[in-house]
């Protein structure tokens, strides 16, 4: 290994796990507003999985190196860069490379580390607050004093949703495939979790909040969840979409849209411009960065294992027992 290359994982071809492969590739240069970053952690997240199994590619000009989240070191600075310095720690989102030893990132779309927490724990920061904060809070408007309902409590997105909502006051409610899940949801502060599996999501929503529904529904499944989540929605409600796990089609009842007002918005991240990126980035910086003070931000980290392994990391993923991030470390 001499300074031109570095250790990265690639996908050799759609596949199972054991497609992601340890490789030696050139390191990147950053370009004109980027930063390269020599990477401590990345963070494994549900469409790595996608873009392995050939089901999410990189949009154009991306590399093909997967990973959408790291944090480490400013190792240089591409021209233009006056905001950060060399050595600095920093959290990014990127749209691609983050399984790898050096990945340039758009400088304005990288983060401070909050000092409150280790490399690690940063790299399992961009992609989930970056999401959370877009779809719940900007998006779907979530308001103090609130019930927001979040499918899949336990999982990356989940335990973000949970800790954001009750840094803003928001009731939360969850739902999650366990007994053990339900519990760890309600230890990071959840005021309901609901076992889908042996309960209706619908019906326990609206006990919980006597009759009204959630007003916020974070939904990562689609799918025939749809409508339930609109039988589950309060009047003047908003369904904030994400992911179709559960499937990319759904049968909805207009009518229960209209007569309840309810809002149906949806969006992905990834192919998102350098500038909208920047302006969540900002917009995080500015409206949750400094709770890491003063709340409980500490994100849940289930897993870590080093960068050759993966494989290992996707099929824990694919498993579905996580509660919380995966992270790789180099």
């Amino acid at each position: 290994m001499n300074a031109a290359t570095m250790t990265a994982v690639e996908i050799a071809a759609p596949g199972p796990p054991q497609a992601l492969r340890a490789v030696v590739r050139p390191r990147p240069e950053p370009q004109a507003g980027e930063v390269l970053i020599r990477v401590a952690a990345a963070g494994v997240n549900r469409p790595d999985v996608l873009q392995r199994q050939g089901a999410y590619p990189p949009p154009p000009g991306v590399t093909d190196i997967p990973g959408l989240e790291v944090a480490g070191e400013v190792e240089r600075l591409g021209t233009g860069v006056a905001d950060l310095a060399l050595g600095e720690r920093v959290c990014a989102l990127v749209a691609g490379g983050g399984y790898a030893e050096y990945v340039s990132a758009p400088a304005v779309q990288c983060l401070p580390v909050p000092p409150q927490l280790t490399l690690e724990e940063a790299a399992a920061l961009p992609e989930t607050f970056f999401t959370v904060w877009l779809n719940v809070f900007e998006r779907a408007r979530l308001q103090r004093g609130e019930t927001l309902l979040v499918h899949g409590g336990s999982s990356g997105i989940g335990t973000t949703a949970i800790l954001l909502g009750k840094a803003f006051a928001a009731r939360v409610i969850v739902t999650a495939g366990s007994a053990a899940k339900c519990a760890a949801c309600r230890e990071l502060g959840a005021d309901a979790a609901i076992n889908y599996r042996e309960t209706d999501f619908v019906a326990a929503t609206l006990a919980a909040t006597e009759g009204r529904g959630a007003d916020v529904i974070l939904d990562m499944v689609g799918g025939e969840y749809l409508a339930r989540d609109a039988a589950a929605a309060a009047v003047e409600g908003r369904i904030a979409l994400i992911a179709t796990q559960g499937g990319t089609r759904a049968e909805l009842d207009l009518r229960i849209l209209m007569s309840r007002r309810l809002t149906l918005t949806a969006a992905t991240l990834r192919p998102q411009s350098v500038a909208s990126k920047g302006r969540l980035a900002a917009a995080l910086r500015a409206n949750v960065w400094p709770l890491f003070a003063s709340q409980r931000l500490r994100p849940v980290i289930h897993a870590r294992f080093p960068l050759a392994d993966a494989a290992g990391a996707h099929a824990l993923m694919e498993s579905g027992t996580h509660i919380g991030k995966i992270v790789l470390t180099t």
